[in-house]
Formats: C-alpha cells, sequence, structure tokens
C-alpha cells in the first residue's frame, strides 16, 4: 500500500514537473515573441501609405494607382445597422462573442489542413486575429507569424471590449476601391451613409471582405458576388438573425450601384493587371511600398482600339450587336499590347433597368476578353483541327468530299432523322452557303471555312488529340471529356476566351513557338530596385513547318476568294496577314482573329446575354479588325511569313498528297486508316463506323453532279 502511494506521488511529482516545465517554456515562448511586438492601442490611423503606380508601356502615362488614396468615413459602433453587424458576423466569425480572440475549433481544423497540404495557410481566422493582422503584422505564413498574431490577439481581447473590437473592424476592413471600413463603403457603392443602408445592401458588404478585389461590383465577377451575399443571408437565417421571409425579400431587391469616379485609363486591362498583382503579392506590400509597374500595354494601340470599337459598335447596333472586345498581342514577347473588354466601360448597361448576367445586352464592366461563359469559337476553332491533322501526316492538298454527310453512324441521310435509336441526335451540318462542292482540298476547305470537310478533318485528327493541341497552345476552357464535345467541336462547339485564343492563334504567328503572354513588363520598388521583370521563355508546340503551313493558306487571299470574294476585309493590302473569322449557331458570337509575324490581333462581337446578332463574323467582326490592324501593323511592321516545304518524299498515300481516281470515287476512308494513315490501305474500311455514311455522301453527290461537272 505504501509502495503504491509513493508511486502515485511520484507521478503526480513528475506531472506537475512537466507541467510546471511547460507553463514556464510556453511563457518563455510568448514572452520571446512578445517583446518587441507593437501594442495594440489605436486602429483608427493607418500607416503612410507609398501607392503603387501602373503605367503603360513607356513608363510615362500613368494608367491607374492602387491605393493612391485610403479612403475612410470613422462611423459609431451605434451608427452601423444591426442587420450589417449581423451580416459581417454570419460572414466572417459567428461566435465572435462567445470566444476568448480565438477560435481553438477552427485554429486545429486549420492545423491539420495545413499538414495535409504541406504549407501554412491563414484559417480559423476570428474578427479579432484579423484586425491584428492588417494592422500589426505581414503576410509571412510561419509558425513565429501565427503566435505573434495570436499574443498580440489575446492583449487585444483583454484591453478592449467585444463591441469595440467590432467597431475598429467595421472602420478598418478593407472593402475595395481604395475603401476602407463600412462607413466609407456605403458611400462609394451606394451613395448612403452607413446607417441607411438596406438588409441586401449590408449582406452585399459583408460578401466583399473575403476578396474585395475579385469580387468588385465593378469587374467581371459580380455575380459571384450576389451569390454570396444570398449565401451570407441563408447563413443569417440560419443563425437566428434574421427571419427567413427577410431573407427572401433581401434577395429580390435590385441593387444599383454608385458610378465609379476613380480616375483609370484602359480599365479592363488596369483591372486585369491589377488582378495578376494581387494574385502575387500581399495586399500591405502593394499600398504601402510605392511599387513602379510597368505594363505592355501599348497606350496608342490602346486608343487606337477603343476609338474604333465604339464607333464599328454604333454601326454593329443595326444587327442587333451591341457589345465588342478587342485584345492585341506581341507573339515575340508575349506582352498584350491591347486589351478592350467591351465597347465603352463607363457607359451605362443596356438596355435600361437589365438585370447583370441575366438579361442584358451590353454590361460594359465585364471584361469580353478574359470571360469565357458562354462565349464560342464557331470556325474560328477549326485551325487547330486541322495542325493536328497535319501533325499526323494530312497535307494542305489531301483531298476529302464536301459532300451531304450524316456524322451518327446510327442515323442515314435516307431516313432524315432527328434522333437515333438510342435516343442520340443525329448530326449532318450544313455549309454556310448550304451548297456542296465535290472534292476539296484541306486547304481550300480551310480556307474557304467549309463545315462538312472540316467535320470530316476533326474525326480524322481526332477529338481527343485535337483538344490536347489546344490546350498546349492556350485554351484553357476545354475541360470536359471529349466525348462531351464530339465532332461538332470543330464548329465551335466549346467555351473559350478572346484572350486564349489570340494567345493560341500566336503559336501560329510565332512559327511553332509558344510564348508565355504577360501584361507585365517590370515592376520596380520606391528605391529603383527591379522586383519582377518579364523574360520571354518559349516553348515548341507545333513543327515549323506545320505552323507554316496553316500560316500559307490563312493568309492566301487567292484561296479564300470564293467564299469572302478577293476585296473582303479580310485582305489587307502591302501586307502578308493571316486571318480565321467565326461564327457560332444563330450567329450569337462573331470572330475575327488575324495575325502577321509580329501582331496578333481579335476581336469579339456579339450581346452579353447570349441574344443572336443577324450577321456572321467577317460582317461583325471583320471591319473592326481590318481597320485596327491596318493602322497597327505600321507600328509593328511585319516581315513575309517563311512559306512551308511542300516535300511529300516521306509521305507514301497518293490520296494523301492529293490525288484522287474519279472514274471510281470513294470517301478518303476507303484509303486510309485514320489511326494510321501513313500506313497500308485497310483490308476492311467498312469497320470504321464513319465509313458508310461518307461513302454514301460521296456517291450521293457523283450521280446527282460529277457527269455535268466534271
Amino acid at each position: 500500500m505504501r509502495k503504491k502511494r509513493k508511486k502515485i506521488i511520484l507521478g503526480l511529482k513528475i506531472f506537475f514537473g512537466f507541467l510546471v516545465m511547460f507553463i514556464v517554456s510556453l511563457s518563455a515562448l510568448f514572452l520571446y515573441y512578445a517583446k518587441d511586438l507593437p501594442r495594440p492601442e489605436v486602429f483608427t490611423e493607418r500607416p503612410f501609405v507609398l501607392p503603387t503606380k501602373i503605367y503603360d508601356r513607356t513608363g510615362k502615362i500613368l494608367l491607374y494607382q492602387i491605393y493612391g488614396e485610403e479612403k475612410r468615413i470613422i462611423v459609431s459602433l451605434e451608427e452601423v445597422p444591426r442587420y450589417l453587424k449581423y451580416a459581417v458576423l454570419a460572414a466572417e466569425d459567428a461566435n465572435f462573442y462567445h470566444h476568448i480572440g480565438i477560435d481553438v475549433k477552427g485554429i486545429l481544423r486549420a492545423f491539420f489542413q495545413d499538414i495535409k497540404m504541406g504549407r501554412f495557410l491563414y484559417g480559423g481566422s476570428t474578427i479579432s486575429q484579423q484586425l491584428i493582422r492588417s494592422s500589426f503584422l505581414t503576410r509571412e505564413k510561419s509558425i513565429k507569424r501565427k503566435i505573434e498574431e495570436i499574443i498580440l490577439t489575446l492583449e487585444l481581447e483583454r484591453r478592449y471590449s467585444k463591441d469595440k473590437i467590432l467597431e475598429f473592424y467595421l472602420n478598418q476592413v478593407p472593402l475595395g476601391n481604395n475603401c476602407y471600413g463600412v462607413g466609407c463603403a456605403a458611400q462609394v457603392y451606394f451613395k448612403k451613409n452607413v446607417s441607411d443602408l438596406s438588409l441586401a445592401e449590408c449582406a452585399l458588404l459583408a460578401s466583399l471582405i473575403k476578396a474585395p478585389s475579385y469580387l468588385s461590383p465593378y469587374g467581371p465577377h459580380q455575380k459571384e458576388l450576389l451569390e454570396r451575399k444570398d449565401y451570407i443571408l441563408e447563413r443569417m437565417v440560419k443563425l437566428g438573425f434574421i427571419s427567413k421571409k427577410e431573407a427572401e425579400e433581401a434577395k429580390k431587391e435590385k441593387l444599383n450601384f454608385s458610378k465609379i469616379k476613380n480616375p483609370i485609363k484602359a480599365p479592363h486591362f488596369v483591372l486585369y493587371v491589377k488582378q495578376y498583382l494581387e494574385s502575387h503579392y500581399p495586399e500591405e506590400f502593394l499600398k504601402t511600398k510605392g511599387l513602379k509597374v510597368i505594363t505592355t500595354l501599348d497606350w496608342n494601340l490602346q486608343q487606337l482600339a477603343e476609338k474604333i470599337l465604339k464607333e464599328k459598335g454604333e454601326e454593329n447596333k443595326k444587327y442587333n450587336a451591341f457589345n465588342g472586345a478587342l485584345v492585341a498581342l506581341d507573339p515575340k514577347t508575349g506582352e498584350i499590347l491591347t486589351m478592350v473588354g467591351s465597347l465603352d466601360y463607363f457607359q451605362q448597361p443596356y438596355p435600361k433597368n437589365c438585370t447583370p448576367g441575366k438579361n442584358c445586352l451590353f454590361e460594359p464592366k465585364v471584361n469580353i476578353a478574359v470571360y469565357g461563359k458562354g462565349r464560342q469559337p464557331g470556325s474560328a476553332f477549326k485551325p487547330f483541327v486541322y495542325a493536328k491533322a497535319f501533325e499526323k501526316g494530312f497535307t494542305p492538298k489531301t483531298i476529302v468530299w464536301d459532300v451531304e454527310t450524316e456524322f451518327n453512324p446510327y442515323c442515314s441521310l435516307f431516313e432524315k432523322k432527328e434522333k437515333d435509336k438510342f435516343g442520340r441526335k443525329c448530326y449532318h451540318p450544313q455549309n454556310y452557303n448550304k451548297k456542296f462542292k465535290g472534292p476539296v482540298t484541306l486547304k481550300e476547305a480551310l480556307a474557304q471555312s467549309i463545315n462538312v470537310p472540316a467535320v470530316k478533318v476533326m474525326y480524322l485528327a481526332g477529338v481527343e488529340d485535337t483538344i490536347n493541341l489546344a490546350k498546349k497552345m492556350g485554351i484553357k476552357t476545354l475541360t470536359k471529356k471529349p466525348s462531351w464535345y464530339g465532332l461538332s467541336l470543330v464548329l465551335g462547339g466549346g467555351e473559350v476566351k478572346l484572350l486564349d485564343m489570340v494567345e493560341a492563334y500566336s503559336v501560329f504567328a510565332n512559327d511553332g513557338l509558344k510564348v508565355k503572354i504577360t501584361p507585365i513588363k517590370k515592376i520596380i520598388d520606391k528605391d529603383g530596385n527591379i522586383i519582377e521583370q518579364h523574360q520571354p521563355s518559349f516553348k515548341r508546340i507545333l513543327k515549323e513547318n506545320i505552323a507554316r503551313e496553316i500560316n500559307d493558306i490563312l493568309s492566301d487571299n487567292e484561296a479564300r476568294a470564293p467564299m469572302f470574294g478577293y476585296d473582303s476585309v479580310l485582305n489587307i493590302k502591302d501586307y502578308q496577314v493571316a486571318v480565321k473569322t467565326g461564327t457560332t449557331q444563330n450567329y450569337r458570337d462573331a470572330w475575327t482573329i488575324g495575325y502577321t509575324n509580329s501582331l496578333v490581333v481579335g476581336v469579339w462581337v456579339g450581346n452579353n446575354d447570349g441574344t443572336p446578332t443577324t450577321k456572321p463574323g467577317v460582317v461583325l467582326a471583320g471591319p473592326i479588325w481590318n481597320e485596327f490592324i491596318k493602322k497597327a501593323l505600321k507600328f509593328y511592321p511585319p516581315q513575309p511569313f517563311t512559306p512551308p516545304v511542300l516535300d511529300f518524299k516521306n509521305i507514301k498515300k497518293g490520296i494523301l498528297k492529293g490525288e484522287i481516281d474519279l472514274e471510281n470515287p470513294h470517301c478518303i476512308l476507303y484509303y486510309i486508316d485514320k489511326n494510321n494513315p501513313l500506313g497500308e490501305k485497310p483490308k476492311f474500311p467498312e469497320t470504321d463506323p464513319q465509313y458508310f455514311n461518307w461513302e454514301l455522301g460521296v456517291k450521293l453527290w457523283v450521280l446527282k453532279n460529277l457527269k455535268q461537272n466534271l
């Protein structure tokens, strides 16, 4: 018994010894980190701000200043409506009035997530922690930094009441557009005193805390901002702050944002640059270190593009097209020279009282250049498909039959059904002019943008392989399975961004080399030190000769003349310019993308809500592209394209060289295996699922046309 008691006493001594050591060590650790920390005395004063200034490529034209002046309207907690307090708590820290400054559960959850991710991230942060972090600490992600944050947070909670801490936070939280605090944000976004804000407006301001620049009401992510507003309203209901009825009424309220007054040049481009900066540098660094950002923007070209888009945009309204965008790129350096995301950033949405993101034909703040949702490229996608086919051994002289063709193997031209026996749609695309030419070379088919041959080339090239090539060239939005797109991808069945299309076309302009695109030339700190500078990096995507074959086809005015005419807007006199148009189904999107080896220019025309226009890409986007590139090439004069080498020595198949037997005509699948086009003639071509339908189309066309046409 005595032995047992001694063991218990010894165990307790050891336990209390370790406990004392732990407390002493923890206290020493806290004292070590706390000795040089500032005291949390005043939160309504901010350090002197040295703005980040964004310039054009010359470094002389000031486009914009980030945090050039800090706007703040101090308000007391009594002035803040209860809805706004509740919205902020619901969004950021529902347990604010019940913890000691740190949320232990949140910290543990974040800690285990950090271990899982293998790096330190901020997580489990309370309002008190956010206040300390933004006031005294850097964005460094480390254990030391987290300990400092916890020490100061506990000291803050010891010194001040919860209401006072919340008041500090509401006057200091960044809410975008150079605004700090809810007093400023209420004035800037709604032209109201904070006390007059509605429930919906309160929820929206609370939504901005998460990512004030990304979710800006004036940026391309307004839809996400409104979705977060509705989410916060639901959270407020769940937490018992408001009733379900109040939330539903607030969701229906139409929010009217005040017109932005900040001086800004090239606004869509500047906001694109700003988003880049904020994704690469901490917020405090951008707003205090006096950075000088030299962008790639050519101010002369930018002004030219804005003027042409606005003037031609007025003309396009008679064709029910109310918006447009233009991007110009230097293919040798990857530098973005021009970016205009809408016809006029400073105008009001059209029609009047429309709802942005739903039924507006024109939304000025949305940057169409970088916004790909709902935008399809039409025939502007075809060059990627033909490039892939050339990679596989097909040539510009290879002949396919432009004849009426059914591409669903379970449908037939004879039956003219809409769906097959499995309920899948039959697919028999038509050409733009509703006519069929019979045998055409791939060069003729691409130059004249003939649809049926393009679908056949898509099949020969392979949907998955074509998508992989397009991704390598710069198209980032084709994220679904290849089977989802199918053969219609060649006619523009996938969503794209204008900037991505221009980047991808630059690979052709650069003889198959891809250079990483950038809006930044260099970034200089306040002491004149260069902290970032663009150095072009190249990656071979296409073989030189394949890119040159595409360049040769798209720049051949003679080859495209049968479809577009000799004096169309696609022909730039005195220059060799490659160009491709695109039009989506029902004329929803109109494109013209053209290039030299010194400049790539892409133009989109259409309506924000996808309402169809009444004309194709060559009519709507073509004149804008034509006028801009003619003037721009005077500043960026090109050299003629290097012609491709038409060497057929290594090509075994006569059919790939362009030979065709008109006495005994067959579709191309009779002669080649699409998976090995350079191999032997297939013994059983009928095993290819497309063979019978392709062959039938040829036979029917021959019966109807061959004798009278040949």
